[in-house]
């Protein structure tokens, strides 16, 4: 841990963000509140601007706690905020990060993404250790959205293997998401007595049956519904409970074999540093561990990393026979190589599918 890092902590107070950016364009918002004094007459700080970089699902739940974080930081320090956001994939956003897009908080769908930027020079290492829960700020688990009643009975991974059955997903060469759908199905198999040739003949099915990759979850979500395609969507779990609390019951399925999706948010040392913003970047980093934003990630389907919180909202989840991480696979640096990276387990699936 550096100093700066140490120094900073010390003096936490929370702090705020406002704005709405998608598929990596950003978009400013700033508090509108007076800011030509203080209660003892002071002059006002001046105002501060951060940008948050994260991944197309994450952006409902932000909407809600960027507000308590505004209030919480202007009633602290009396000072306005402006906060950039942009959503997109995953690993489109790190890769924009990694070009130039200068972050001061990234909150991405694996730690992989992160460590990429992390190995750029960006981040310091030990950036797990700077926040509670490794970091990893709150998770999910795959689901299946099917069409109203199911017709093709789709219950589990398997199914989606099945001859006849078209499947939506994203591409794990873009998508966190993607990725973590791959290693559930993968999982499923190995976590359970298969063999890897047996995950290997399931995922090359299910993968068979995507006609189409979409870049992102998001890009998916509307493939399946905007545009009618498939019999099946794999997508976070988050994304169907909150289409529910939207006034859209989907059918949908938790397999009982299933990956912790685990998310992690840290600050991005080298442009935190660069603009002068580290102390609110860090606050807000601080700030989306407390009961109050875990609630908002739980509201809107996130599985909170608070464990009360998770216990006030367990019944809103799904039960999970057999959860695992992945860790249970390798963990990511393994994983990367072995299914990612160019000409790894993906691309030869692809490569044997004519795709």
């Amino acid at each position: 841990m550096s100093i700066k890092r140490r120094s900073a902590k010390q003096g936490l107070f929370l702090a705020a963000l406002m704005g709405i950016g998608l598929s990596g364009a950003i978009a400013a918002c700033t508090t509108t509140s007076d800011s030509a004094s203080s209660t003892s007459g002071e002059a006002a700080p001046e105002p501060v601007e951060i940008t948050l970089v994260s991944y197309a699902v994450t952006q409902a739940a932000y909407e809600k706690i960027i507000p308590q974080f505004v209030e919480q930081w202007k009633a602290e320090h009396n000072q306005d905020v402006t906060i950039n956001q942009s959503y997109g994939g995953s690993g489109s956003q790190t890769r924009a990060v990694i070009d130039g897009l200068e972050a001061d908080v990234v909150a991405l769908a694996l730690a992989l993404d992160t460590q990429k930027i992390e190995e750029a020079g960006l981040i310091e290492p030990g950036w797990e250790e700077e926040a509670p829960n490794g970091s990893i700020v709150h998770s999910s688990v795959a689901a299946i959205v099917t069409r109203e009643g199911n017709p093709k009975g789709i219950n589990d991974w398997e199914d989606l293997a099945e001859d006849g059955v078209s499947v939506v997903t994203a591409n794990p060469k873009t998508s966190g998401g993607a990725r973590w759908n791959f290693l559930g199905a993968w999982g499923a198999v190995t976590q359970n007595g298969g063999s890897e040739e047996e995950a290997l003949d399931l995922v090359s099915r299910i993968y068979k049956n995507a006609p189409v990759l979409a870049r992102d979850a998001r890009e998916s979500t509307d493939v399946f519904f905007k545009q009618g395609q498939g019999d099946a969507l794999i997508n976070y779990e988050n994304e169907v409970i909150l289409a529910k609390l939207n006034g859209q019951e989907l059918p949908y399925t938790v397999p009982s074999t299933n990956i912790s999706i685990d998310s992690p948010i840290t600050v991005v040392d080298a442009n935190v540093d660069k603009n002068g913003t580290r102390e609110v970047a860090e606050a807000f980093v601080q700030f989306v561990f407390t009961a109050a934003a875990q609630e908002e990630f739980a509201k809107v389907g996130f599985r909170p990393s608070d464990a009360a919180v998770a216990e006030q909202y367990a019944a809103e989840f799904a039960p999970i026979e057999k959860l695992f991480t992945v860790d249970d696979l390798g963990g990511w640096d393994d994983v990367q190589a072995k299914f990612f990276e160019d000409g790894a387990v993906f691309d030869k699936i692809q490569a044997e599918l004519g795709k």
